[in-house]
């Protein structure tokens, strides 16, 4: 048993900005103990702290200095001086579950990487670097706070991150061409004679379902690669990771079936599904 010592205000703080954000990762946090959830809050508030700073309104050179002061805040963080109310929270879980800081700094570069409008038609490479900021050093620091680190467990971090990124760039196609952004790889849609860099004129071309077919090829793989590193982890340890997971393959599998075809409103895991996911991976 962790312990870590909880602040009750702290931890209001960061459970409302889990509660507000309507994340099916909240249900996955529930089954933790309550200090390890307090760290996941904690960890998630951050995510959205930084992630906001991406994705709202805003001149390029106003977020990158947002980020920067971001990574100013780690630095006082891991020196004991955070003057951030979310830094602050994440004392006790950074000296608790020894979360690494390369793993929180990751996640301001993949914000960064947004910020600056990087992403649009990226290299395959690019890509893959973008979803191991946001999403697999996520998972990182998750399975650190989850316990019990096995050979196998930062394997089930980074193939889940990867599985889960793929699966919102395939799920928001449409909703991110509104904004101007655009997830796909460069390499896939050339092969399939799509060369517009206008998120606009991609949505259009006839050929898009077979580029996110192949992307969706990619995201299966990951989630196998996924299950096999599972299976050498200790199954009550990673039940919030395959709850979360499980509820995205839904998602994965509803944009499958539909033929990988964009839309908006994007698709959405019904709450009959998250009930049975939350019986079903949650009590067992």
């Amino acid at each position: 048993m962790t312990a870590l010592v909880i602040d009750a205000g702290q931890y209001a703080m960061v459970a409302d900005k889990v509660r507000a954000s309507g994340s099916s990762f909240y249900w996955g946090m529930r089954l933790l103990s309550r200090p390890r959830r307090f760290a996941m809050y904690a960890i998630y508030a951050f995510c959205r702290e930084v992630d906001d700073i991406a994705d709202e309104p805003g001149e390029i050179e106003t977020k990158r200095r947002q980020l920067a002061e971001w990574r100013d805040e780690l630095d006082r963080l891991y020196l004991g001086r955070p003057t951030h109310p979310v830094a602050k929270a994440l004392i006790g879980p950074v000296a608790e579950f020894g979360l690494p800081k390369d793993d929180f700094v990751a996640v301001i570069a993949g914000c960064e990487m947004d910020g600056r409008n990087e992403m649009v038609r990226p290299s395959m490479a690019n890509l893959e670097l973008y979803c191991d900021r946001v999403a697999c050093a996520v998972g990182r620091l998750s399975v650190r706070v989850f316990g019990e680190m096995r050979p196998r467990s930062l394997d089930v971090a980074n193939a889940t991150g990867m599985a889960l990124q793929l699966t919102n760039i395939l799920r928001d196609v449409a909703v991110d061409a509104a904004i101007g952004r655009l997830y796909l790889p460069h390499e896939l849609l050339s092969a399939h004679g799509i060369e517009a860099n206008d998120p606009a004129a991609v949505l259009k071309h006839p050929n898009l379902t077979a580029v996110c077919r192949e992307l969706g090829a990619t995201a299966r793989g990951y989630f196998e690669e996924s299950d096999r590193a599972m299976a050498e982890c200790s199954h009550r340890t990673m039940r919030p990771a395959t709850l979360m997971k499980e509820m995205y393959r839904e998602i994965f599998r509803q944009v499958e079936a539909e033929g990988f075809v964009p839309r908006d409103p994007p698709v959405k895991v019904s709450k009959g599904f998250k009930l049975w996911c939350i019986l079903r991976h949650g009590l067992m």
